[in-house]
């Protein structure tokens, strides 16, 4: 099991054979990925294929937990600090797979060299 980041979600709608078999397997993801996932549908293709992806992923997600909304924020503000700046969802994502023990798919540079992720392009 995976959690797909929205980056990865997009990939794998878009057919990106570099995903093609990490699709195969079960993932997690929020509603916050959803949310970023629909806007970016709608910005590449149509409300139809926005509502459709949104609706299919939905069962798959996993509750935000308040204790992972202060991690991923400690999280991203240690980031910063380091000139690494990881947006507010892909920190949670990120403290997501960490707290459900599976491994973070994306192809965010910024998550390069970080544990737990699996970088794909």
């Amino acid at each position: 099991m995976f959690f797909f980041d929205t980056y990865a979600l997009i990939e794998i709608i878009k057919g990106n054979p570099n995903y093609k078999d990490y699709a195969k397997h079960p993932f997690l993801v929020t509603r916050l990925n959803l949310m970023e996932l629909y806007y970016s549908l709608l910005r590449l293709f149509d409300e139809k294929k926005a509502e459709y992806y949104f609706e299919l992923f939905l069962p798959l997600c996993v509750p935000v937990k308040n204790r992972t909304i202060k991690s991923a924020m400690r999280f991203r503000l240690y980031q910063r600090k380091k000139k690494n700046l990881i947006s507010y969802i892909d920190c949670i994502g990120y403290f997501v797979a960490l707290e459900n023990d599976v491994r973070l798919i994306t192809g965010e540079k910024n998550f390069l060299g970080l544990r737990n992720v699996e970088f794909v392009k």
